[in-house]
């Protein structure tokens, strides 16, 4: 076995681990061709502007596919066992795809401009945003106290 063949296998990353970066990349190949549909709508428009929410969506899948990177190295770094550290995962993950879809959808419909004016809001935008609020911070809790118990 070589130096690079040993220092590969030294540092192999937990599935948990493997599989949110999979995630990020994923974010970040949507992030890409959102940006694609961003400027179709950018070059055709009167105005040189895309729909608000296909604006949002790209935006959102950038910040998202960095944010997934942030949750990988609190992954890997945590005490918590495999399965705790990707269910965590999986809930935030799941809560920032649906964002991000809810966004696409509204860019798609050209439906409103903004989901929580009285007009286009309903009681289940606010449900999905109390769950949302949980998942997300609640995942992310799992996560770092899960470093912070290895690492302190």
């Amino acid at each position: 076995m070589n130096q690079i063949e040993l220092t590969a296998t030294a540092f192999e990353l937990g599935i948990d681990t493997r599989i949110t970066l999979a995630a990020a990349g994923l974010l970040f190949i949507l992030a890409l061709v959102l940006g694609v549909w961003k400027y179709q709508q950018i070059s055709t428009s009167p105005d040189a502007t895309a729909h608000v929410y296909v604006d949002i969506a790209h935006r959102a899948s950038l910040l998202y596919s960095f944010a997934t990177l942030l949750l990988a190295v609190f992954t890997e770094l945590s005490a918590w066992p495999t399965a705790v550290n990707l269910a965590a995962d999986i809930v935030i993950l799941i809560f920032f795809l649906a964002a991000i879809v809810s966004y696409i959808v509204h860019g798609l419909l050209r439906d409103t401009t903004n989901q929580f004016d009285g007009q286009t809001s309903n009681p289940g935008t606010h449900i999905s945003m109390i769950a949302l609020i949980i998942g997300e911070v609640g995942g992310f809790l799992v996560l770092f106290t899960g470093f912070l118990a290895c690492q302190f």
